[in-house]
Parts: C-alpha cells; sequence; structure tokens
C-alpha cells in the first residue's frame, strides 16, 4: 500500500456502550499519538450516559455514530468503517490510552511491511502488565490446554506456546492479534467482508485475522508502539452475561473447524466442555479471570527497539 497522505484525517473507530469517564482519555491520548489529523468515530450501541454525545459536542472532530441498539462490537466497527475504501484505519476500545507517538509508530510497522492487514501495538494494563495481544491461532489442542488449565497453571506449556510469552517483545507476524487496537489496512479489511457480525463480543478478531491469513494477510506486532488498556468495563458490568458470550464465541470458533457429519462427536465435546467451564466461570472469580500475565510491560517501546525487528 503506498504511503496515507498527512494531510488525510486518519479515522479512529471506537465502539462505545456507557464508556464512562475513560472516553475522554482515549480522545485526548490521540493528540500526542500522531502528527496527522484524526477524525474519531463513536460506533455507539445505545449508551444511556450520555458520554458519547459530550464528546461529540466538546471535541469537533469526533462523530457520533448510532447504530441502532447493542448490535455487537463487530457490527458496530463495521458500521464505523463504512465509506472507507482505501488507506488506514485504527480500530480500538474507548478506554485505550495511546502514549505519545504511538499511532504514528504503527503507521511506520505497516510501511515495512505492505502485506500486513493488521499491526498491532503493545497493550500495557493500568498496573503495568504486559498483555499478551499477539498470539497464535488457536487450535484444539492449544485451546483446550489453555482453557481448561491456565487459569491453575498459568505457566502451562500449552498457554506459553498459544501466547508466546516466553519470547522477548519484537516485531513479527503473528496468528492474531487483539482487536482491542489495531492499525488496519481498510482494503484488506473489505476484501474479507470486515468483522463477522455473527459474532456478537469475542473471538471476532480471532475469525477476522484466520479469514485474512487465508488470503495471505499478515497480522504483525508492532511493541515499538505502546498504547495502556483498562479492560474489564463489560464484564463488570454484567459478569455472567460476558461469560456466556465469550463461551459462545469461542464454540462458534472452534466448531467451524469441524463442520462435517463426521465431526459431530467433537463438536458435542466442545460443547460440554466450554460450557463446564461456563459455569464453573460463574462461581469461580478464579476461573472467569483465566491465565495471568507472565511479564512486566515497564519499557517494552524501548526493549523493542534495542531488540531489532524481526
Amino acid at each position: 500500500m503506498s504511503a496515507p497522505r498527512p494531510d488525510v484525517p486518519l479515522r479512529v473507530v471506537a465502539v462505545t456502550y456507557s464508556p464512562g469517564a475513560a472516553l475522554e482519555g482515549f480522545v485526548e491520548s490521540l493528540a500526542e499519538a500522531t502528527k496527522r489529523p484524526v477524525e474519531v468515530v463513536l460506533a455507539d450501541n445505545g449508551s444511556t450516559d450520555g458520554v458519547p454525545e459530550r464528546a461529540a459536542a466538546r471535541h469537533p472532530h469526533v462523530r457520533l455514530l448510532r447504530t441502532g441498539g447493542n448490535v455487537g462490537y463487530g457490527a458496530a466497527v463495521n458500521a464505523g468503517m463504512a465509506g472507507l475504501t482505501e488507506g488506514y484505519a485504527v480500530v480500538a476500545n474507548p478506554d485505550v490510552r495511546f502514549d505519545p507517538g504511538s499511532v504514528d509508530e504503527l503507521l511506520a510497522v505497516a510501511a515495512r511491511w505492505p502485506r500486513a492487514a493488521t499491526v498491532g501495538p503493545a497493550i500495557r494494563t493500568p498496573e503495568g502488565e504486559l498483555y499478551p495481544s499477539a498470539r497464535d491461532l488457536p487450535r484444539l489442542s492449544t485451546g483446550a490446554g489453555h482453557a481448561l488449565l491456565g487459569w491453575a497453571w498459568p505457566g502451562n506449556p500449552w498457554t506459553a506456546r498459544y501466547r508466546r510469552e516466553r519470547e522477548a517483545p519484537r516485531e513479527r507476524p503473528a496468528g492474531w492479534l487483539s482487536g482491542s487496537c489495531l492499525l488496519v489496512d481498510v482494503a484488506a479489511f473489505w476484501s474479507v467482508g470486515g468483522f463477522d457480525p455473527g459474532y456478537f463480543m469475542y473471538f471476532e478478531d480471532v475469525d477476522l485475522a484466520e479469514r485474512l491469513s487465508r488470503r495471505g494477510w499478515l497480522h504483525v506486532y508492532a511493541p515499538s508502539a505502546v498504547v495502556e488498556h483498562e479492560g474489564g468495563h463489560a464484564t463488570r458490568r454484567q459478569p455472567h452475561r460476558m461469560q456466556r458470550v465469550h463461551h459462545t464465541s469461542a464454540l462458534r470458533y472452534l466448531s467451524g473447524h469441524y463442520p462435517l457429519r463426521r465431526h459431530a462427536p467433537l463438536r458435542l465435546a466442545l460443547r460440554a466442555g466450554l460450557g463446564g467451564r461456563m459455569l464453573v466461570s460463574y462461581v469461580s472469580g478464579r476461573v472467569a479471570a483465566g491465565a495471568r500475565f507472565q511479564r512486566r510491560a515497564e519499557g517494552v517501546g524501548r526493549a523493542a527497539r534495542r531488540l531489532g525487528r524481526g
């Protein structure tokens, strides 16, 4: 892809659902994240806190787009991306804060990887943990090991392999990147129809990455760009519903790899296993939280630049 024109606003799409005070930090942090002009589209799924409306009124470059109800994350992103046919866009959760220069660094990495459909930054939690956001695509063995053992044994080999936590941060292709913050090649995004709206929430980023990979596109982890993500807003408000949605999406994704009649026993086993884990997560916060992270994030952007890009 040719370099984006610096005078054309870069679209930043965020899906909002009563985002609270975090949204103002999201919008304000963009001012130092890029030297390019930006247009922020808030694809709103039925907020009731008035925050998206106030952000749009306060900031001329912020536009409120009502989706018509809680249509789900992927469908809302697709609505926010509508009208774009080329160039790049940023898709990010409204509780993300961008480090200075982070968006420009994502664009610089994309220029080095012309087959990159998505580029994802290092994601730091407010506690300073490096979230494992650049993972391999989940398969039956690693997915089952991670789901069943990750909460009790975070360092198990299946979780470590899936999340690639034992590697030093470096610029590299990944199986998929967390949808909480992505630079997206717009033409690549629409070449596969964007996000699958069949995923209400969770796994839509995994599914998108796999469909793009089948067409020869790459997903590049760029730890030289850093953002902070608070996370967990929807889970804290509706923990049981979000656990149900998460496990349902996991079942949809994994079952889709085994669609034939002869795979019916395997699909049944997946349904039983994920259903059982979901019920346990209702009563066990430890199971619901999943595997702990294995690395600290201090200086991750500097570390990645020292280690070089591969």
